[in-house]
């Protein structure tokens, strides 16, 4: 059964009432996902089928992306410069963006100047002089060690998330080595004991030196000012709990396309992209916000801070309308919708105190045969999928390793 965006579909509602009624229903019999990944099976959804349909991911190497989408863009014409800005001169009559000089000495101009100096953003911050909007007192979390280590056991279809003293550890399986990575926050904890956390609970020894990222969770209200744009960490970043970074600069793209401005750039043109991508990150920021603040954990001072710290309105508000009536409501164009909310809340512990009117439209009998539709659907979905090891030997075989 399909819901429309922002209201759960008929069965969850009615999982729902079975949880208010103190039934304790498992939520995931009624998710395929879930069943594939206990079973260690993938495949995608059979093209053109309403019956069977799902959400999935593919893991890439990230390099070997870029690189590809590097090659892909200088065939078409692209011209590829590399140095060092050292100086990003403005024009006097309207604070435009007028050239960016190299340390060669190189002077490159241009009317319309995109943003991807990452965290220094160098355009937009440096130059521009546009505020950062820090959220770390609602993200605490602002470093991680990364590592790789050789994978023990079978290839899994699917990322580990594993919560730590003051932070969490990811576990995400590729071809030819497991990534691991301790986002932690460096106020609750030291990087010496983040590390040492880290690399006690890899499966193997490790396969290289760990690498510590430093971050701040926040973003630029103003992401587009005057002529410059920023595409990525320049923009802002929200830590990777929920691997949203690429989301958010498939989306500035996207949305740069559908604007592509003039050589005046219009003020009303940055004004909508602006109020589109502050939408999509606090959309984001809420749903990452809300697996630390919905917790039952206290025994540590950071799980203490994350349970009982202030949240911003739009997320309470969430929150509340789930714990008073059990209702989730997402906005068109939020990257989670209303399934996702209900997995987080309601495993970490949130309990409504009663569930939606509609839950009761459908009777007991009738509802107890929908259910079972939906767990027979999902077991024969599921045992007809090739193993996760299978269908990448089918469809994305990787390479061996240069020794």
């Amino acid at each position: 059964m399909t819901g429309a965006q922002g209201v759960l579909p008929a069965v969850y509602q009615y999982l729902l009432k079975l949880a208010v009624q103190g039934r304790d229903p498992d939520f995931d019999d009624y998710a395929l996902c879930s069943a594939a990944a206990q079973q260690n099976r993938f495949d995608r959804p059979p093209e053109g089928s309403s019956d069977v349909n799902f959400a999935y991911a593919f893991q890439f190497d990230a390099a070997l992306y870029a690189k590809y989408l590097r090659g892909y863009s200088e065939k078409r014409g692209v011209e590829r410069v590399e140095g060092k800005v050292v100086d990003v001169p403005l024009r006097a009559d309207n604070g435009f963006i007028d050239a960016v000089v190299l340390q060669s000495g190189q002077r490159i101009d241009g009317d319309l100047f995109i943003d991807c100096s990452g965290f220094r953003a160098l355009l937009i911050g440096q130059a521009l002089k546009v505020p950062f909007e820090d959220w770390t007192h609602w993200l605490p979390c602002d470093r991680a060690f990364a590592v790789p280590c050789m994978r023990k056991g079978p290839l899994t279809s699917y990322t580990r998330a594993t919560a730590r003293e003051a932070g969490w550890q990811w576990r995400i399986p590729l071809q030819h080595r497991v990534g691991n990575g301790h986002v932690f926050s460096s106020k609750f904890i030291s990087e010496e004991k983040a590390l040492d956390t880290l690399l006690s609970n890899l499966e193997s020894p490790p396969l290289a030196e760990p690498r510590l990222l430093k971050f701040a969770a926040g973003h630029r209200p103003q992401a587009w000012a005057k002529n410059c744009v920023t595409v990525g960490l320049s923009s802002g970043f929200l830590e990777p709990l929920e691997s949203t970074s690429i989301h958010l600069i498939q989306t500035s793209i996207m949305d740069l396309i559908r604007l592509f401005p003039d050589r005046e750039c219009s003020p009303l043109v940055s004004e909508w992209y602006n109020k589109r991508m502050a939408r999509t990150f606090e959309w984001i920021r809420d749903f990452v916000i809300l697996h630390f603040h919905a917790t039952e954990r206290e025994d540590t001072e950071f799980w203490r801070y994350c349970k009982y710290m202030s949240i911003p309105d739009t997320l309470r508000f969430k929150i509340e309308m789930f714990r008073k009536q059990g209702r989730i409501f997402v906005n068109a164009g939020e990257g989670f919708g209303p399934r996702p909310w209900l997995t987080v809340m309601y495993n970490q512990g949130l309990m409504p105190e009663t569930f939606p009117p509609l839950a009761t439209a459908h009777d007991d009998s009738s509802m107890r045969t929908e259910l079972a539709k939906v767990r027979s659907g999902i077991k024969r979905t599921v045992e007809n999928m090739p193993s996760h090891e299978d269908f990448i030997a089918e469809n994305c075989k990787a390479a061996p390793l240069a020794l």
